[in-house]
């Protein structure tokens, strides 16, 4: 099995649980203060073209249901031109990984803005029928001013299918530190529920996420 079929949920179909997601607001104050990380104020919806369709035909749809704007509009919102790349706050922007994974990108400060614009996406596109493209998504954190030598950036990930969350803690060199992922399920593991199988723990290499 491979692992877009293990982050589709293709052997074990579960009903996608985005509620889930609001816990994480909870979940973050939890860390901030047992273990001095906060939100990085970045995330992603990570998907998967379907096999025979343009990826920039789908991207154009997504960006109509998610009300998406052109790069002329976004790129005036960031205060640039319509060759920038859109950063602005609370706008999603497209992106694509080095493994051919699409990205919905967004920046934002506030965790719980962040969380709702997340479930905004999941839902609108599963509502309108891409939920067999959806993989997870994905949230930033880092150490907070101040924060201990040991606490490290990480991420939290959200399986679409699954409805639950895993920590990922990248290294250089494709490497991951599963120590601090171990340490992260401790912390909030009461808070979210948690993805008990650690084979679905997969590493999302060069996630555009930070």
């Amino acid at each position: 099995m491979g692992l877009l079929d293990s982050l589709l949920g293709r052997t074990k179909p579960v009903r996608a649980n985005l509620d889930a997601l609001f816990a994480l607001p909870s979940a973050a104050v939890t860390l901030q203060t047992a273990a001095g990380l906060v939100t990085s104020g970045s995330a992603g919806v990570c998907w998967k073209p379907p096999a025979g369709q343009p990826a920039e035909d789908l991207e154009k749809q997504i960006g109509e249901l998610l009300e998406l704007p052109d790069d002329d509009e976004a790129s005036q919102a960031a205060g640039g031109t319509a060759t920038d790349t859109p950063t602005s706050v609370g706008r999603f922007t497209q992106s694509e990984d080095s493994y051919g994974y699409r990205w919905l990108l967004i920046e934002d400060p506030d965790i719980d803005d962040l969380v709702t614009r997340v479930h905004l996406a999941n839902s609108t596109l599963n509502d309108a029928g891409w939920g067999p493209q959806l993989l997870c998504s994905v949230f930033g954190f880092s150490p907070a001013t101040g924060a201990s030598p040991e606490a490290r950036p990480f991420y939290l990930v959200y399986l679409f299918k699954r409805g639950t969350f895993y920590p990922f803690a990248p290294l250089n060199g494709e490497r991951r530190d599963n120590e601090l992922e171990l340490r992260i399920k401790a912390v909030v593991g009461a808070d979210l529920p948690f993805e008990t199988d650690l084979s679905r723990w997969f590493p999302l290499w060069d996630a555009p996420v930070h």
